[in-house]
């Protein structure tokens, strides 16, 4: 087995708790549906990677579906002023009613930081929700350049990763 490529920062797994300072951090939730099946196949989505699929930057994983140490690919930025963003599962949440997995980057990739994906049912109201939650702070010259705009438009995208779930 080769030795995997270090995460570009310290915090890895955060996600999964508080978020750490020197990072800007957002959380998008938002209701997608209601019932036990709805959770079920959104739940397969998410691990499936059909937010980063159904937004377009999705471009290979070693695995099909999220498990901890997959490395994937995704494609940020717009035609030739594109680029391959490394990034590595960290954790997968398999819960009866929340599941999911969460990402950190890696050499290569023009940010730095963690993105959590996952969805959740409440049976009390039957409600189902998706989120995607981040830390993050620019990893390149030209992201650092690009400050408050490039943060809104992360924060739009997390939007278009939930608006996946339901094409």
């Amino acid at each position: 087995m080769s030795e995997q490529r270090p995460f570009t920062y310290a915090e890895v797994g955060a996600t999964a708790r508080e978020f750490p300072p020197g990072y800007d951090h957002f959380r998008v939730r938002r209701r997608i549906g209601s019932g036990r099946k709805r959770f079920e196949a959104a739940a397969a989505q998410v691990l499936s990677y059909r937010m980063q699929r159904g937004t377009g930057i999705f471009r290979e994983a070693d695995t099909p579906t999220a498990r901890p140490g997959t490395e994937l690919t995704v494609r940020l930025g717009l035609g030739p002023f594109g680029m391959n963003a490394p990034c590595r599962v960290i954790y997968v949440v398999d819960e009866p009613d929340r599941r999911g997995f969460a990402y950190g980057t890696l050499p290569g990739h023009p940010a730095i930081g963690e993105e959590l994906f996952e969805v959740d049912y409440d049976p009390a109201d039957d409600a189902v929700h998706a989120t995607v939650a981040a830390f993050s702070r620019p990893g390149t010259w030209y992201l650092r350049l690009g400050g408050p705009i490039m943060r809104a438009f992360q924060r739009r995208f997390a939007g278009k990763y939930i608006d996946a779930l339901d094409s």
